[in-house]
């Protein structure tokens, strides 16, 4: 088979991949370029995918990143629907499942994260949502009517998420979480508890401390039974319990893995004309002087241009310190930096659990914050942590609002 040469390949036709490709184009306008993706669509925004796509707030061709011609106009051979299976580092070369084979220059292994499986019985039925592709949401949405019963699986995020979504399309939902309340690891107890609360109201039912240990079909339904040895019947399971960063063609060409794919501040791989951006890249996260892996979107977008614009020559270390966002009904917010219920905490509210900001703190320094129901405040929250002082709760209180 003929082997093509590319100055550029990238691998992965998600977010991340997709922002490399402007930043390489911001650089070199003439190079050649090849983006790969296994899924059959263009590169698109995740995050409608558990909110705007569900509350008419957006229509599938609006989450799309760029049409078609934006990848001719910028001379880019985009090839969908392909599974790369290999890498010769010493030959710079990729196979794909098919044969085909491009040469390389410079790899970006954009290749994100997959879902985390349920390892039980009934697992692997194809009545089993791991939500997080469009496909998944196409095939949902046409799915859930009114009064279609949803058994959504983990209270993190995504659970959260499309929990609320399900609900307000007049789903009759049940949620399952391991963890004592929802998006207990994000959370403080008193404003995880505040939050299910409003789950309950709006008529969702959440089963706590509990986790699924089968599922068998049982007539036209879906049987979950629980460790707790609750039974729950459902139309529809949909299971967000993370994901784990993609990283079998890392390891297979043997570049250095560990929670992720292993990269510099420059976002180098072990071999350094192999670089990694977005939910697989484990990298130096600057202003706490630790490694740290990041899923989610903003990372994704300013990561991948990084890489993107060092692969063209440039050698900007990524010092950016991505936010990330969420809608749980009414409840919105903005977080920035180190948000864990780990940490200490300090709310100060405008109204209790609703408005106001969530302070993240260890040794007296600020770490995260958390803006809820409180917008474009980010910059003020960031650069509040990158001070890196010693604050005191009275300090804390108005410093961003």
């Amino acid at each position: 088979m003929v082997r093509k040469t590319f100055k550029y390949v990238v691998i992965g036709g998600g977010l991340a991949g997709c922002n490399a490709v402007e930043g390489i184009r911001s650089l070199d306008t003439t190079g050649s370029i090849l983006l790969t993706g296994e899924e059959k669509h263009l590169p698109y925004d995740r995050p409608p995918l558990t909110k705007k796509l569900w509350f008419g707030k957006k229509t599938v061709e609006e989450i799309f990143v760029h049409d078609r011609q934006y990848f001719i106009d910028n001379n880019v051979d985009v090839v969908l629907d392909t599974m790369v299976v290999e890498i010769n580092v010493a030959d710079k070369t990729i196979t794909c499942k098919d044969g085909s084979t491009y040469q390389y220059e410079k790899l970006l292994l954009a290749t994100g994260g997959t879902p985390r499986r349920l390892p039980i019985e009934g697992g692997n039925l194809e009545e089993i949502y791991y939500y997080r592709y469009l496909d998944d949401f196409l095939r949902l949405k046409s799915q859930v009517h009114e009064g279609t019963r949803a058994l959504v699986i983990g209270g993190g995020f995504i659970g959260s998420e499309i929990a609320a979504a399900l609900n307000v399309n007049k789903a009759d939902v049940t949620m399952l979480v391991r963890e004592s309340y929802l998006v207990e690891n994000v959370f403080a107890n008193k404003l995880g508890n505040a939050i299910q609360e409003k789950y309950i109201r709006r008529g969702v039912k959440i089963f706590t401390q509990d986790s699924p240990v089968s599922i068998t079909r049982r007539n036209k339904h879906l049987v979950t039974r629980t460790k707790g040895g609750k039974e729950i019947p459902s139309d529809v399971i949909i299971a967000g319990i993370g994901i784990e960063p993609e990283v079998k063609l890392a390891k297979s060409a043997g570049l250095a893995v560990e929670n992720g794919i292993v990269v510099n501040e420059f976002l180098q791989s072990s071999s350094p004309d192999i670089y990694a951006a977005g939910d697989n890249a484990n990298f130096p996260y600057q202003v706490f002087g630790k490694r740290m892996r990041v899923e989610h979107w903003d990372n994704a977008v300013n990561q991948g241009k990084t890489a993107g614009m060092n692969m063209a020559g440039a050698r900007n270390a990524y010092t950016y310190m991505p936010y990330f966002f969420s809608d749980l009904f009414d409840f919105g917010y903005e977080a920035v930096g180190l948000v864990s219920s780990k940490l200490e905490t300090f709310a100060d509210w405008q109204k209790e659990n609703d408005t106001g900001v969530v302070y993240y703190f260890e040794n007296g320094k600020v770490r995260g914050a958390m803006m809820c129901n409180v917008w474009n405040k980010v910059d003020a929250a960031r650069e509040l942590i990158k001070n890196n002082e010693r604050l005191t709760v009275a300090q804390l209180q108005g410093a961003v609002k």
